[in-house]
């Protein structure tokens, strides 16, 4: 390997993990701002994203910060994003896998149900009510900008920087655990999600089946709720 490679895999990985500390780190501290005396991990973890509105800003905001570094690093590099996103011959192949992962994604997000039963009186109670404005924030930070930006620090990042030097499962696995640490309140649905993405990714070659896995199931997440609620 010459040093350049190294120095790529070094600014990705640097670049992911910044992300990934923010985030995590915003979400602790709301968090444990909201601690009382009885709750259990399951209690303190619901409050992680209790504040929707900051959350969804510190999404977009990280997110679109360390883009344009993403950008330069792939230029850099000699390599095209819009190529490693989509290519024109297996397009709506891959949009076809990409749909059906994300329902398959939601299916296996019913967990979440089961995990949470472990909460007590003590938990966030949930959004009751949610304004037009906090649902079109969801949607933007979770559908869109997550969808795509995430998917091209953990999966991009991993394969095309620190896989040629890892080796490519290596890497997005080591991206994965990342993944699920940027939103460990979930307690590893994250992780078991990634995994899934990662298949899609592996099994097309493109960013584009991902990216709709991952923004896909968290807009039907957000359809959910408004039915239900």
């Amino acid at each position: 390997m010459d040093n350049r490679t190294d120095r790529n895999a070094e600014r990705a990985l640097n670049i992911t993990m910044a992300l990934t500390l923010i985030v995590a780190g915003y979400e602790i501290c709301r968090a444990c701002q909201n601690y009382k005396q009885g709750m259990n991990f399951l209690d303190i973890a619901s409050y992680a994203n209790a504040d929707l509105n900051t959350y969804c800003m510190v999404l977009i905001l990280v997110n679109i910060i360390f883009l344009p570094g993403a950008l330069l690093l792939y230029k850099q590099s000699g390599m095209s994003l819009k190529d490693e996103i989509f290519h024109r011959e297996s397009l709506w192949k891959d949009i076809a896998l990409g749909t059906v992962l994300a329902l398959v994604s939601s299916m296996v997000s019913l967990l979440s149900f089961i995990i949470n039963k472990g909460r007590t009186g003590l938990a966030f109670p949930g959004w009751e009510t949610l304004s037009l404005s906090e649902l079109v924030l969801m949607t933007v930070s979770l559908g869109f900008v997550s969808g795509i930006c995430k998917e091209i620090y953990f999966r991009g990042f991993a394969k095309n920087f620190c896989g040629p030097i890892l080796g490519g499962t290596t890497s997005l696995l080591l991206f994965n655990m990342m993944f699920a640490m940027l939103d460990w309140f979930n307690m590893g649905l994250s992780f078991i999600l990634g995994l899934l993405w990662i298949w899609g990714y592996k099994k097309s070659g493109r960013l584009i089946v991902p990216i709709i896995a991952h923004g896909g199931v968290n807009l039907i997440s957000i359809i959910f709720y408004m039915v239900t609620t």
